[in-house]
């Protein structure tokens, strides 16, 4: 570590004070404090920085949950590791809800106490070098403000972002829908050379077949009906700056050719043109499908593939990476409280140990769609869980009522369709990739179950 890491031990009993720092000085720690009550602890960690805190809920004067409470209060708080009776899953969640990083069990495993001692530590080098990424490059907004997230996934994709970004090289971003790749995309062309440069982005999904080349590569005068005068592309536009690619999977294998062409020869050839333009862009391309699975069946070039490939980024949902869901939370209260001029700052614990238990199927778009609703409609300070009517509670509250089967399908099928299309703003391409169906289906479903777009 090139700082010092700081650790408190707040626990009652001596034996398991003693214990824990024998294994914290085992990994390397050499500042170690003690409390022996909640409060000593807050005392503590008031006066110093600590990195990580090991508390116990069960103490005298402050018990550990009324310590956690009082810090998760304080818009500082460091890592807390809390410690509960075996078994004891529901003060757990609580103390999860409330924004500890994890729990022990006691009697302790000692392999477990020292793996998540390194984690926090491993976590701390990266926050650094994100802090000094933050630094490096003030010019993009994305990398101090928008890209949210403190888990190790996330500063892992951040620190990579942050290496690739001054060179040139092709980017292919893999991650479900509504992981935030588009924001990765403006993160490395805002802290790249070419920052200066346009930064374009494409939906190869949202934009037919027929329509895509023009759009993509432009056209000449008389191309075709209505091609009244010479039009360019996004590639052309794009020349000194960055192309994003979104949904590249979607993108036929007959234009896969002409965008390999232009990673090849940086040429393309307009349509109905007789001479190639040549152009200096930065590839970015994203898919939310299996690209090598696509190239295995034949339905993505591989050569396009390993051209793309040349740096991989895989953004992890929001399901496997919980601990970013509470600074998530309060970074879309403040952005939306500010736009639609309202006070909301906080949620309730219960509150934000619901929105730790879903498992959030469109991602951190389906979170950001959740908090801009309950800011826009709560006229409190606080929102509390009714304020999230998230889908798996409206089915485990029975309001599908007990039907014939086919019926109850059809009603189901039909909820759940409007909630994807909710959560995606009516983007139905948006809404088929959450409920995993294609678009053409999702499309005969609305049109079968009369449900309005608005």
């Amino acid at each position: 570590m090139k700082n010092k890491f700081k650790v408190l031990i707040a626990d009652d009993e001596p034996s398991v004070r003693e214990l824990l720092r024998n294994i914290l000085e085992d990994v390397g720690v050499l500042e170690i404090e003690e409390a022996e009550d909640g409060e000593s602890a807050l005392s503590l960690i008031n006066g110093q920085g600590f990195d990580l805190i090991f508390l116990d809920i069960k103490m005298p004067k402050t018990d550990g949950m009324s310590v956690l409470k009082e810090l998760s209060q304080s818009g500082n708080m460091p890592r807390i590791i809390v410690i509960t009776a075996f078994g004891d899953f529901s003060t757990a969640l609580q103390a999860m809800g409330l924004g500890a990083f994890d729990y022990l069990n006691k009697p302790f495993d000692i392999e477990e106490i020292k793996n998540q001692t390194l984690r926090v530590m491993h976590l701390k080098e990266l926050e650094e070098e994100v802090k000094s990424l933050r630094r490096k490059f003030p010019e993009a907004r994305e990398f101090r403000e928008q890209i949210v997230g403190r888990s190790e996934k996330m500063l892992e994709i951040i620190k990579t972002v942050g290496r690739i970004a001054p060179s040139p090289v092709t980017v292919l971003i893999m991650g479900e829908s509504g992981t935030g790749k588009e924001l990765i995309a403006r993160a490395i062309h805002g802290a790249s050379p070419r920052r200066e440069g346009l930064f374009l982005p494409v939906n190869c999904a949202a934009i037919p077949e027929t329509l895509l080349e023009s759009e993509l590569f432009g056209y000449e005068k008389g191309a075709f009906t209505g091609a009244q005068v010479r039009t360019p592309g996004k590639f052309e536009l794009a020349d000194g700056g960055t192309i994003f690619l979104d949904e590249i999977g979607d993108m036929s294998l007959s234009l896969q050719a002409k965008v390999l062409r232009v990673l090849q020869d940086k040429t393309f050839m307009r349509i109905g043109g007789k001479e190639p333009v040549t152009v200096d862009v930065r590839v970015i391309a994203a898919t939310n499908q299996d690209i090598e699975e696509m190239v295995r069946m034949g339905r993505f070039r591989e050569d396009l593939y390993y051209r793309l490939n040349v740096c991989l980024l895989k953004i992890p949902p929001l399901r496997e990476r919980r601990e970013d869901i509470e600074e998530l939370t309060y970074y879309f209260l403040e952005k939306y409280s500010r736009e639609y001029g309202k006070q909301v700052n906080r949620v309730t614990p219960e509150t934000m140990e619901k929105l730790l238990t879903y498992s959030w199927p469109g991602n951190v778009r389906e979170l950001e769609n959740y908090v801009a609703r309950a800011v826009a409609s709560s006229a409190a300070q606080v929102l509390t869980p009714e304020d999230f009517p998230l889908p798996e509670e409206k089915m485990e509250k029975g309001e599908i009522p007990l039907l014939p089967l086919a019926k109850a399908t059809e009603e189901l099928e039909k909820r759940l369709i409007k909630e994807a299309l909710e959560v995606a703003g009516g983007n139905q391409t948006q809404a088929a990739r959450i409920l995993q169906i294609s678009r053409q289906t999702l499309a005969t479903k609305i049109k079968e179950y009369g449900i309005k777009i608005d």
